[in-house]
């Protein structure tokens, strides 16, 4: 079987841009849109929605690779790095180390991309690696780098990528043409062509030992912040983590060809779903405050951090709704006790209230 980088062509990737123009209006009108809800929140606010949005998108970048890292620690790791006062909180190296990566993306969307800065983001992302040799560099082993899954004796080869002699041009071909379609560049492309190539592009070299698909999402939205020319913010690992298989199944089909009209349909589609996952989170936020606003005096200390954790599940919430007992587990509370506060929250217009009896099930009612 011969792969993308085998080809005649390779890496002049082809593809129908007049299938793609549609989604590419889409993404700029979705990006005003954006940009009018963001508007809607004070500048204080503004910093911790930031705060909350990149560190999404670190928790669901590695989630996408299997490895689940604490929410509080990122988000004391990002408050730092920003400068924002907060907790002393210790943070373990994983989770400072994409902090710092997700931190330089927000900060650098537009400078350039170079092997320095894709070394450094590397160091990040592998701060806490104890199992590869090559960290903060291209790989350098002479074994083949291979996507296997199975057990041993029983593995199926998704993708095999060049070999590690060929990463350095490999690498300064991907960065010729990454300046060169940039939007001052030499050849620009439109935001979700680019973005879409860009990470097969990178991910098919597949340079690096471990990281490659969180430096490359990474990559992707680099791209469409330096499209806009402000920091995207946009939930791309979020909604790529809901769709997982999907996602590596379409990596794995698109590796085989450098005919991609199919994957950057697939890609920009993601991305649009993801800009609208980005305004839905902002305007969740919107009403989180709204709601604080209205109930917050009248709230006792069970009900308020009963609430706060309900917030805290984001834009999936209580799957199917809070129970009484969700409650007592939340807030350590009499089952009596329970019952008194979730019918307080009810009768003020809190919550809304479905089911009976050991079904009964409280909603948040938000403006």
């Amino acid at each position: 079987m011969k792969w993308n980088w085998q080809r005649a062509g390779w890496p002049n990737f082809s593809y129908d841009a007049t299938v793609l123009a549609p989604l590419e209006s889409q993404f700029l009108l979705r990006s005003g849109e954006f940009i009018g809800a963001y508007r809607h929140i004070s500048p204080d606010e503004r910093d911790q929605l930031r705060i909350e949005l990149i560190s999404d998108e670190a928790l669901k970048t590695s989630a996408i690779e299997g490895e689940m890292l604490n929410r509080d620690s990122l988000q004391s790791s990002l408050r730092k790095q920003f400068g924002i006062a907060g907790d002393t909180h210790h943070v373990p190296p994983r989770e400072r180390g994409i902090a710092e990566m997700m931190v330089s993306l927000y900060r650098d969307f537009g400078a350039p991309l170079t092997h320095e800065a894709l070394f450094a983001w590397h160091k990040m992302v592998m701060a806490d690696a104890r199992r590869i040799e090559t960290i903060g560099a291209y790989r350098t082993h002479a074994d083949p780098m291979q996507v296997v899954s199975g057990s041993f004796g029983n593995q199926k080869i998704h993708y095999e990528a060049p070999p590690s002699s060929q990463i350095p041009a490999q690498m300064e071909d991907f960065l010729i043409w990454f300046a060169a379609s940039s939007p001052g560049g030499k050849q620009p492309l439109p935001a979700l062509t680019r973005a879409g190539i860009a990470h097969i592009y990178f991910e098919s070299i597949h340079p690096f030992e471990d990281g490659n698909g969180r430096i490359g999402r990474a990559i992707s939205e680099k791209v469409l912040a330096q499209s806009l020319g402000q920091p995207s913010l946009i939930l791309l690992s979020y909604t790529i983590e809901r769709g997982r298989k999907l996602y590596y199944d379409m990596l794995e089909s698109s590796s085989r060809d450098i005919h991609i009209t199919e994957w950057l349909l697939y890609f920009g589609q993601m991305i649009l779903e993801a800009q609208e996952n980005t305004v839905n989170r902002i305007n969740f936020y919107i009403a989180k405050a709204h709601f604080f606003d209205r109930f917050g005096s009248r709230l006792n200390e069970r009900q308020r951090k009963a609430i706060l954790r309900m917030f805290r599940e984001g834009l999936d919430g209580f799957k199917g709704g809070l129970s009484a007992e969700n409650y007592i587990s939340i807030t350590k509370a009499s089952r009596a006790t329970a019952t008194r506060d979730l019918q307080g929250l009810t009768e003020m217009g809190a919550f809304s209230r479905t089911g009976e009896r050991r079904y009964t099930r409280y909603h948040l009612v938000l403006e």
